[in-house]
Formats: structure tokens, sequence, C-alpha cells
């Protein structure tokens, strides 16, 4: 190479990456498509999911609309709402950016030349960003489908709220294995934090976690191994989406579609159906750790709503007594039922009130075992335990672990569950699975 073509060369490249950069920087949002909001004002009439009070902005694709909510006062999250005034059923929050970060009154939300969306409280405390600052972002819309952009020219999203879900999968977002990858559910009706519950796309399928307290790993309640199982390679990532099936008579199936990487492989699976166009449809995380696909229909007066279905259901292929809080704090479940409090003088009736008696000592002195005979915990069917190991092992291993509530332990197999949290318990027909449950002495 002559040391003129290398100078060109060289001019070349230096000439692409200024023009690149310069094209980026001029690539501002139009002084008429900034805005700022300011949370202020009255709030709307309509009833809202957490009966909530609201303040709906202008950003709006039917039937979806930003709004600042709060369910406490003075603690405002920046969501997007789903349902239309028209048909006056309830309007639920499909979205939310400041989820256990409130902002106040007077916060702002800003959209500015730079490209950035930036949600900030009163005192200017910046609270929630999009990061898109001088990325080429030129406009925002909130889409049909309900996914909130920033895009760059070319229509290229910069950013995607898609790309952030909460407790709420919507039709058309996708899990991913390099994030978003999970769902967290709501703490409560009143209290918008994080939950104890996630929904975590994993290598193998879907799985379904419990955070107590006193564990430092999450408890696995569910996975979707009687859904559908990933033999081979790895799943990278997974799509709601909605198929119409003009072959059994108009139906609409909400569909999991999959891919795994080595070998690559695509493949669905049909999840629930609607009997019209379910588009408008999401996956919800519930409160209680339970998933359910909900489907509106736009066309409906006054219930427009529809829980097409439940994963831990009664009559779905796993019951509610898999459910961790489905009995409390303690309690013994049967047939969907809560049936019993167990206690150490033996099975008392079940109540709300149910719960263990705290162990507040960590000599193995001041507490013992009561045994339960032909129950298990809901970790259990999803988690193949420690072993095979002797029984007096595996409460040797409780009573030294602080923390540890409890041990459940299979005779037939000699495999051992350390508990950190007891919640429900479930009766089986196998008499040789026996629960240990840490009781005081005094």
């Amino acid at each position: 190479m002559t040391s003129s073509h290398f100078i060109s060369s060289t001019s070349l490249v230096i000439l692409l990456t200024f023009h690149l950069i310069s094209t980026i920087s001029e690539s501002a949002v139009p002084s008429s498509q900034t805005f700022t909001y300011v949370n202020e004002g009255d709030f709307g009439d309509y009833v809202v999911e957490y009966d909530a009070n609201y303040r709906a902005l202008p950003p709006f694709s039917s039937p979806f609309q930003l709004c600042f909510y709060n369910t406490t006062p003075n603690a405002f999250t920046l969501a997007l709402r789903m349902g239309t005034v028209r048909s006056e059923s309830l309007m639920r929050w499909v979205w939310e950016a400041n989820r256990g970060n409130p902002v106040k009154e007077n916060a702002t939300l800003k959209f500015g030349t730079d490209g950035n969306l930036v949600l900030a409280d009163a005192d200017g405390r910046v609270v929630w960003q999009t990061n898109t600052a001088n990325k080429g972002v030129v406009g925002f819309q909130v889409l049909p489908t309900g996914n909130m952009v920033l895009h760059d020219g070319k229509g290229k999203f910069i950013w995607q709220s898609f790309d952030s879900p909460t407790d709420t999968l919507l039709v058309g977002q996708t899990l991913r294995a390099g994030g978003p990858s999970k769902l967290v559910s709501r703490f409560s009706a009143e209290k918008n934090a994080d939950g104890p519950y996630s929904l975590v796309l994993e290598p193998k399928g879907l799985a379904m976690y419990y955070k107590s307290p006193n564990s430092a790993r999450p408890m696995v309640y569910w996975t979707s191994s009687e859904w559908f199982t990933i033999d081979k390679g790895s799943l990278t990532n997974l799509t709601l989406t909605s198929n119409p099936d003009t072959d059994e008579g108009f139906l609409y199936y909400l569909t999991f579609d999959y891919f795994t990487t080595n070998p690559t492989s695509g493949s669905n699976r049909n999840m629930a159906f609607s009997r019209y166009n379910n588009t408008l449809s999401y996956l919800r995380l519930e409160i209680d750790g339970n998933l359910r696909f909900y489907t509106y229909n736009p066309n409906v007066q006054g219930a427009a709503w529809e829980v097409v279905y439940t994963f831990l259901d009664r009559d779905s292929m796993e019951g509610e007594c898999q459910l961790p809080s489905r009995c409390g704090k303690f309690g013994l479940c049967e047939d969907n039922q809560c049936v019993a409090c167990p206690t150490p003088n033996g099975l008392s009736g079940w109540s709300k009130d149910c719960d263990v008696k705290k162990v507040t000592s960590c000599k193995a002195s001041d507490f013992g075992y009561y045994k339960l005979q032909g129950v298990d915990h809901f970790m259990i069917k999803y988690t193949r335990g420690d072993g095979p190991t002797k029984q007096t092992d595996c409460e040797s291993k409780c009573t030294k672990d602080c923390k540890c509530m409890g041990y459940f332990y299979h005779t037939d197999g000699s495999r051992c569950w350390i508990a950190y949290d007891l919640r429900t318990l479930t009766r089986v027909g196998n008499s040789t699975h026996l629960a240990y449950i840490k009781s005081p002495n005094k």
C-alpha cells in the first residue's frame, strides 16, 4: 500500500466518522414535538385498577394512555393505562416507569430536543429516564400495541417500554435471555413496590419463584415443564402472540412463540383462546403469585375484560395448592381448599390467623420438631432436594441453620428439603412424605 493510499484511506475513515457524529448530533427532536407535563390538577373520573386516583396525560393511542396515578396520597407512578372510557369497564395498569420510587405533586415528565425522556420530582430529583440523550432520537409515540417508543429518523426504536416490563406482558412483547428476562409481581393493591413473586425466562423454560425475607435464594413453585420442555439447546426468547384459527370456528389463540439456540429452532404453544379478536390481551403475574391471561373486548359495554386462563387454578393442570400464599402464613391445602392449621398438638381448623410459632433461639436445646405425615412443601414438586441422605443428617442441617423453619423428607427416596419459609403445605396421598416443623420448647 502506498503512503498516499494510506493517507486517503485514513482521511476517508475520519470523514465517515465525522459525518456519522454530525448526523447523530443533527438528529434532534423538533421543538414542536418536545413536551413537559406537570403532575397537577383534577383527578380523572373513571374507575381504574387498584381503586387509584389518576391524571391522564395527552400521549394516547386507543386503548392505551399515559397517566400519573397513586394509591396512597402524594406517591405517584408514571404508567400506561389500558381500557377505553366508552366501555366504562375497569382500566388496568400494564406498564410502569418508576414502581417503588414514587414522585409527588408537581413532578414533571419532560421530553427535550436531546431525545431524552425524563421523570423528575418537584425538587428536580431525576427519578427515572430513558438515557437516550443525543442518541439520534427524533420522536416519541405510544403505539396501538401498548409499546411506548422513542425512535430515530428511520423509525428504528432507540428505546421502548416493551424492553422494561413490570408485572405484565402484552401481545407482541418478548422476554429474552439477555434481558428483559422476567416479570415481578406488585406487593399489594395499596403498596406499589416489587412483590415477592417473579416469572423468569430460563434456559429450559419459564419458572415462577417466591422470594422470602428469610431466604437468600428464591424458591421455585412452578415451571413450564407441564406446557413445553426444551430438550435440546437453550431458550433465547419467548413472545406472547395472538393468532386467529379460522379452522376451529373463528377461535383466537394466545400463544407463546419461543426460540432456542444450539441447535437453533422455533416452536410455539397455544395457551388460551377466545371467540373474538384477542389482540388486546396480556399476561399478568398477580399480587397472589398466580399467572392469568386477560383479554379486552373494545366492543363490549361494561364488562370488556375477561380472564381467559389462570395457570394455578382448580380447573387447570396445576391446582391452587401450589400457590405459596394460598393458605396464608401457614396452612394445609387439599383439593384447592385450606383445610387445617398444623400445630404441635395436631391439626386444627384453618383460619387466616394460622401461623407457625416463632423460634427465637438458635440453641438446639430451645426448640424441637413436630411431625406431619403425607404433606409436601410448594417447592418440592419442581426441585430434587438433597440426597440421597439420612433423615438425621437432614434434621441436623436444619438445626444448625437459624433461619431454617423446618425440613421435608421423603423416606422412599431419602431426599431432603430445607425450608426457610413454610406458608402453604399440600396434603398428598404418599405417607412417606414427611414434614418436620421447628417449634419452641416453651
